[in-house]
């Protein structure tokens, strides 16, 4: 079901001190794909805003296999946790920029920090039940509606991440994913221009089948 991960060392630039959507001092930073951000263990000493690209948030299981619990798109926040040391690993998935404030900062803006993290803290409410009751068909339909609004809501929807990281965030093998696509396909609800862009063709029957 979880694929085992190996590391991709890549180099990372920092650039400079800058605007961003939440606002204050930050140090802004780029990683190309593959790149870790913060490693499960590392000191939880920072927030990070996607300005580009995206992330994971993911665990390695005992056994090696990898559990991607969050995908994190331009605007929104990440690395909130309750303890000193983080219990998750972020990577970038495509070549990111990211504006990172770190503790001063996350206390002088807590009333805007409190806003994003409730924010993460339902869409990781609503991905459990999704996981917890529909089948492989409701669970993929959910996720192209929720990323489908994530991106402004459009027909259109480009998916930064693989299918073996849509597998690993659902619970399902990517064998299941690649057939349920096939199958919203079929049945015109989804149409693929290629293997990451996806033409939502008929929004209100594929957002019927996530109830």
């Amino acid at each position: 079901m979880y694929a085992a991960v190996k590391a991709k060392p890549q180099s990372i630039e920092v650039e400079h001190l800058g605007p961003a959507p939440m606002s204050g001092p930050h140090l802004v930073a780029t990683y190309k794909p593959g790149r870790e951000i913060y490693a499960q263990g590392d000191l939880n000493d920072k927030c990070y805003q996607v300005s580009t690209g995206a992330v994971r948030i993911h665990r390695l299981l005992s056994d090696g296999r990898r559990q991607v619990v969050s995908f994190h798109l331009p605007g929104e926040m990440f690395g909130f946790e309750a303890g000193s040391n983080h219990s998750f690993f972020a990577e970038a998935i495509t070549e990111t920029t990211l504006a990172i404030f770190g503790r001063r900062n996350m206390q002088e803006r807590s009333r805007e920090l409190l806003a994003l993290a409730l924010t993460g803290m339902a869409r990781a409410q609503q991905h459990l039940l999704v996981i917890g009751r529909q089948c492989a068909v409701e669970r993929i339909a959910a996720f192209l509606v929720d990323l489908c609004e994530r991106q402004g809501g459009g027909r259109q929807l480009r998916l930064p991440m693989s299918r073996q990281d849509i597998a690993d965030y659902l619970g399902l093998t990517i064998e299941t994913v690649s057939r349920v696509v096939t199958k919203l396909k079929e049945r015109s609800l989804i149409a693929l221009r290629d293997a990451r862009t996806i033409d939502i063709m008929k929004p209100d029957a594929l957002r019927s089948l996530c109830n």
